[in-house]
């Protein structure tokens, strides 16, 4: 039916082919300039734009020997005019031929491409691909799956609790083992250091002589000394022999949280309150110099024989390296974002770990390099931690739960939950101090319920009683 226009006269009705024609016309008009300047029609820049292509696809195979020059002749045999090979303009044939007049001709060189092996042919579960080409030219269809390159874990038994042991009146708040494995000492928030039998669990000494509570306690391997630190701002030296006091350490200004034995030289290191890292000679009780650099509480620390010889941990989120010679930070780790409480250096490897309310993290040693994240998070915070030389990495954390790694891997494989004695809060379900004994074989943990809890491995358990629930990350996380 025809239509009027504004004017009165009849305006006959386009066919739907004339206005996809119409709209076709302008479409070429509209882009035909610009193809035609971009995409010249002459044979030299068609050669050089071949010849660019050919170098960036085939530039690593173009120039192999065909399978008659291998054979031994010498020279690659020429390509019969009937051969199907891929002709490619722009070789080394062409230059020939124009160096001999005929500049003005291409003249095709053959390119015989490399018979693909069985293993890359799509299909066989394997990537095809050319020597040397980047993952840019790669497709999702013909590319493997790459498998995970997170170490598997080694398999662990389970540990599990065989023995309590009461008999402090506050908070046990740290421990540490006698270097001949047979006894271990506990201090605790009664204010008192009490010496236990290891084998069996007997008490054998308490000494007395804080006025606060024992944050701190230290076994030299040299001397017949042990050393504590409290809240009152005190560290003691004891004569194991004579089981008293024989020097005090004055210089804290506040309460002093940890303390650490240099392996070889005879120094004592203890950080407190006061953002110090204080560092004492043994015989002489001597204040030799003062690390200071922290903003906060120190509240880990731990020695090394080499460089760097002393690593401190704070509330003030960072790990520093210390130079004992120059009594400065060597550098500074900054990669978790709340207290750095607890820290474990491997007997054995160059590593150590360190732990926060954040994530749980491994660095290298000795220049502290970060190299990943435990794959599990505790989610609380985590007071305190030890390895064994077996790999077993054990962290104690506020609300209880004391979880079992694999070091290498950082596979949790095991979460026990602490039972708070009878007579406490569920609130004192709290682990503050836990750790080896010189063998490895077993743990100790310090708790808030005033009771020491000593833990094993279960020896019936077997792989296939216990398997492996690992599943490899799908990236590894560089921060």
């Amino acid at each position: 039916m025809a239509t009027t226009a504004a004017d009165g006269l009849p305006v006959e009705p386009q066919s739907l082919k004339k206005l996809s024609l119409k709209s076709l016309k302008r479409s070429l008009d509209f882009f035909a300039p610009a193809h035609s300047l971009l995409f010249a029609p002459d044979a030299e820049s068609k050669r050089i734009r071949t010849g660019c292509k050919v170098r960036a696809e085939y530039g690593t195979v173009k120039d192999l020997p065909t399978e008659q020059g291998r054979g031994g002749q010498g020279k690659t045999a020429a390509a019969p005019s009937s051969s199907t090979a891929l002709a490619l303009p722009g070789t080394q044939d062409t230059k020939d031929a124009q160096r001999e007049g005929t500049s003005n001709a291409i003249v095709p060189a053959p390119l015989m491409l490399p018979k693909a092996p069985e293993s890359t042919i799509p299909g066989k579960n394997t990537t095809l691909s050319f020597p040397g080409s980047s993952d840019r030219f790669s497709t999702s269809a013909l590319m493997e799956r790459i498998p995970s390159r997170w170490p598997w874990p080694v398999w662990h038994a389970p540990w599990k609790n065989y023995r309590v042991i009461s008999g402090h009146l506050g908070w046990v708040r740290s421990i540490a083992f006698d270097p001949g494995n047979e006894w271990f000492c506990t201090g605790s928030a009664d204010r008192t250091i009490k010496i236990w039998d290891l084998a069996s669990g007997t008490l054998k000494l308490t000494l007395t002589g804080h006025i606060e509570q024992i944050r701190g306690l230290a076994v030299s391997q040299r001397h017949t000394y042990l050393f504590s630190a409290g809240d009152d701002k005190q560290v003691k030296c004891w004569d194991l022999e004579q089981n008293k006091v024989i020097r005090s350490y004055h210089g804290h200004l506040s309460g002093v949280y940890c303390l650490a034995l240099h392996p070889t030289i005879d120094i004592l290191l203890t950080g407190g309150r006061d953002s110090v890292c204080r560092v004492w000679d043994i015989r002489t009780k001597a204040h030799v110099s003062a690390l200071t650099g922290h903003d906060n509480t120190v509240c880990s620390v731990f020695a090394r024989p080499t460089d760097p010889q002393v690593v401190t941990g704070s509330h003030d989120t960072t790990i520093k390296f210390w130079d004992l010679v120059a009594g400065r930070t060597m550098c500074t780790l900054t990669h978790h974002k709340k207290s750095v409480r607890a820290m474990a250096l491997h007997p054995k490897e160059k590593s150590f770990a360190s732990a926060s309310a954040d994530n749980i993290k491994k660095f290298s040693l000795p220049k502290g390099e970060f190299l990943h994240n435990m794959l599990s998070q505790q989610k609380t915070i985590i007071n305190a931690m030890a390895v064994n030389e077996d790999g077993v990495m054990a962290t104690g954390g506020d609300n209880g739960s004391l979880w079992f790694w694999d070091w290498r891997s950082g596979h949790n494989f095991q979460q026990a939950q602490t039972i708070v004695q009878p007579g406490s809060l569920e609130s004192e379900a709290c682990i503050y101090a836990l750790s080896y004994d010189v063998s490895g074989s077993r743990l100790v943990t310090c708790e808030a319920d005033k009771t020491i809890k000593m833990w094993k491995e279960d020896l019936t358990a077997t792989p296939e009683t216990h398997p492996i629930n690992f599943k490899p990350p799908k990236d590894i996380r560089r921060y």
